[in-house]
């Protein structure tokens, strides 16, 4: 271990001394040069940064290969190390394989009935830089009779999962197990669905499924990122640091609720309107309220054009109308070829009229005339009220706000349901709204055409960055050690904009090479139709419970829930299924409970079989503080998260922060506090050492769905659950404990 930190001390004062080499360069005034210097500065930075962020636990295995295997694969040496990144000597030979490339495959899959070439597998437990336990697998008994190894340790996964919580998820690279392995690893094209029950370590495959195809699809990959989608803000603070630990930082993590850029929502509405928000007929809804923006006056208007009176017929603005649409543009860039096609229209009439008044006009005085018309206020009027440019956000707020419009737009609706839209035009954006604002903005398209045609700039600017990146390359001799590509990333044309996720994360029009979708049985058509925009290659791994779902707009079947991506395709044809049915976070006990909790409520439960039982029983209390301070008595280090339906969040916080201060917190910032106060919403995903749980019967009740909420959140807890209930009524299915 001590050599392999050597070695990566040497390359991270390699990379700090060839970054301050950069830094010290004279290059003159030459702006070429400038960025090529600091587009080389910022990739050694990132490669610096690479190289921290492994430092704890950087290597975490070690395989013994029988002599034939190693001698196939190139490798004299039967030992081959584990871990984070890879590192070659100074000579380029291998010391530590990168957890990804398939020759550390065996590592995650190996057995006794099929050791795949190795025969033995050690886990390295360390602390800091330090080996603290090893634990050892013995595939060839030859190895025990030699002398050579001997089996030691209670076994790495089980250390895992019994280690208390830290509000933050850790990755899961040194405990893989084999039918995880194979889902990472699995092909990177077409829709993988990843169905599981709670604690099988769904969102962990997720996590590492992408830091797998960033590395073996880097060429694909690099430029266009990966997107995870997580169901809410705690969630994203919870896995935020997994992937720079696995030494991958180029994703972007979104909620659903930020799919839209420049908007960050949070806000839930009530079930009804999010299931009729999330709806199919919303799409038509937002097509309709788009085009009837296009307007035909309802009568003849008389235009002021510097004095002079010009009639301006409903026929004129109808032709305007009719040849912008059949350019098939987006709304607000139609709009630029009505203009010019009204212009063009009333420069010729207005040219008419002057001369039958004697004056003498030629084609010559044609520009003119439409430059005076372009500026008169009464033709901007007129036009803009024909064909107003729109933003989402208005058409959003303005069809919310406006009962008569979305009643004409609704014939068919009742009032009933039009009223489940209705709000003031002020109110904040919901999660809902997120996918009807994409939905306005890709039918409206670009707000401004000057930024049109600076994003048709700035792909012709790429192409020369690249091509002056490839020069760049072969003048410093580095070719092989750097990409053209990354280098044109950086170069101070585009570094301003930040990296490939920045600049992704930023662009609604970024299409992705790859989207991972964690909680997937909870999106709404609507949400499914945006994630569709943003990778139109339908390259996506969905990983989810259809049992959790408890959203309105969640769906019962996996073929219900896809329909938007594969259409009406079954399984195997544009989409594939794969299972996990070991739960490694929750313990036997209380699964059980869960499980037929479940059930008896009506919930299409996926079987898995838990892998160990802790030793304390599920308790049954009548008061919220007595059940956090018997748990913080047990201990005072792991996390614990109080679930209460949402009408007691308030109360629940205020009462134990009250008793407990300066260590409860509510809500996502909550998870940074030993002691976390949240929603069931806000607790899918995530796990603590300890569950209590305020009023089940009521979070069975709170909502159309309440029986996946309870189930999400009974199986949150990898030691301890208690149920707080002041009457002691529990769900159908809870008792006998």
């Amino acid at each position: 271990m001590a050599g392999l930190y050597a070695r990566l001390d040497e390359l991270q004062d390699a990379a700090t001394q060839q970054l301050a080499l950069v830094r010290r360069q004279d290059v003159g005034g030459n702006h070429q040069s400038r960025s090529e210097r600091d587009a080389f500065a910022r990739i050694y930075e990132d490669r610096i940064v690479q190289l921290r962020e492994v430092n704890e636990r950087l290597a975490f295995g070690r395989l013994e290969l029988d002599s034939a295997t190693s001698k196939d694969s190139g490798d004299e040496r039967a030992l081959r190390y584990i871990g984070r990144i890879g590192l070659r000597d100074a000579d380029l030979q291998p010391l530590l394989l990168d957890w990804r490339v398939p020759q550390a495959s065996a590592f995650y899959q190996a057995t006794a009935a099929n050791p795949l070439g190795a025969r033995a597998r050690r886990h390295l437990i360390s602390h800091g830089r330090s080996i603290s336990r090893i634990e050892d697998e013995i595939f060839d008994a030859e190895l025990l009779r030699e002398g050579g190894s001997e089996l030691q340790g209670e076994g790495a996964l089980l250390s895992a999962l019994t280690a208390e919580r830290t509000g933050r998820m850790s990755d899961i690279v040194a405990t893989i197990q084999a039918e995880q392995d194979r889902i990472i690893r699995s092909d990177l094209k077409g829709v993988l669905v990843v169905q599981g029950g709670p604690g099988t370590g769904k969102t962990a495959v997720a996590l590492h499924r992408a830091a797998y195809l960033l590395y073996s699809h880097r060429d694909r990959l690099r430029n266009s990122g990966v997107l995870i989608v997580g169901p809410s803000r705690s969630f994203l603070q919870y896995i935020e640091a997994v992937l720079p630990s696995l030494g991958e930082s180029g994703v972007v993590l979104s909620s659903v609720g930020q799919l839209y850029p420049g908007v960050d929502a949070a806000g839930e509405d009530t079930p009804a309107v999010a299931a009729l928000k999330g709806s199919h007929p919303m799409a038509d809804l937002i097509g309709r309220a788009v085009k009837s923006r296009q307007r035909l006056p309802a009568a003849p208007q008389v235009l002021d054009v510097n004095g002079d009176s010009l009639t301006l017929e409903p026929q004129l603005i109808a032709n305007a109308i009719r040849r912008a649409n059949q350019s098939r543009k987006p709304y607000n860039e139609a709009r630029v070829a009505f203009v010019k096609s009204a212009l063009g229209q009333l420069t010729r009439l207005w040219a008419d009229q002057l001369r039958s008044q004697g004056n003498s006009v030629d084609e010559s005085d044609h520009p003119m005339l439409r430059e005076d018309l372009r500026s008169a206020h009464d033709v901007r009027v007129a036009l803009n009220t024909a064909w107003l440019p729109l933003t989402p956000e208005k058409l959003v707020q303005d069809l919310f706000a406006r009962p008569q419009w979305l009643a004409e737009l609704t014939p068919g609706w009742s009032d009933e349901k039009r009223a489940l839209l209705l709000r003031d035009r002020t109110a904040p954006f919901t999660i809902s709204d997120v996918p009807l604002l994409d939905e306005a903005a890709e039918l409206l398209g670009e707000y401004d055409v000057v930024n049109a045609a600076e994003k048709r700039e700035a792909k012709q600017q790429r192409k020369r960055d690249i091509e002056n990146a490839e020069r760049a390359i072969e003048n410093m001799d580095v070719a092989g050690q750097v990409h053209a590509e990354d280098l044109a990333d950086n170069f101070a044309e585009t570094a301003a904009k930040g990296t490939t996720a920045e600049r992704a994360a930023a662009d609604r029009r970024w299409t992705y090479g790859h989207i991972v979708v964690d909680e997937a049985q909870e999106l709404s058509p609507m949400q499914w139709r945006l994630l569709l925009r943003r990778c139109p290659l339908r390259s996506f791994t969905v990983v989810g419970d259809i049992a959790q779902a408890a959203s309105a707009s969640a769906s019962s079947t996996w073929r219900q829930a896809l329909r938007t991506l594969v259409g009406n395709s079954v399984e195997g044809d544009r989409w594939r299924l794969e299972e996990l049915t070991v739960n490694y976070r929750t313990p036997s006990q209380i699964s059980a409970v869960a499980e037929r909790m479940a059930i008896v409520q009506g919930l299409s439960v996926t079987p898995s079989t838990a892998v160990r039982q802790s030793e304390w029983p599920i308790r049954l209390t009548a008061a919220l503080l007595e059940a956090v301070t018997y748990d913080r008595g047990i201990s005072s280090h792991g996390t614990l998260a109080v679930i209460a339906p949402v009408a007691r969040v308030d109360a629940a916080f205020a009462e134990l922060d009250a008793a407990l201060p300066g260590i409860v917190g509510a809500g996502a910032n909550g998870l940074s506090r030993p002691i976390a106060v949240l929603t069931p919403q806000d607790a899918k995903g995530l796990e603590f050492d300890s569950v209590v749980i305020v009023e089940p019967a009521e979070i069975l009740v709170e909502t159309e769905r309440g029986a996946g909420a309870l189930y999400v959140a009974m199986t949150r807890p990898t030691q301890r659950l208690a149920l707080v209930t002041a009457d002691g009524t529990v769900p159908d299915g809870v008792l006998p404990l």
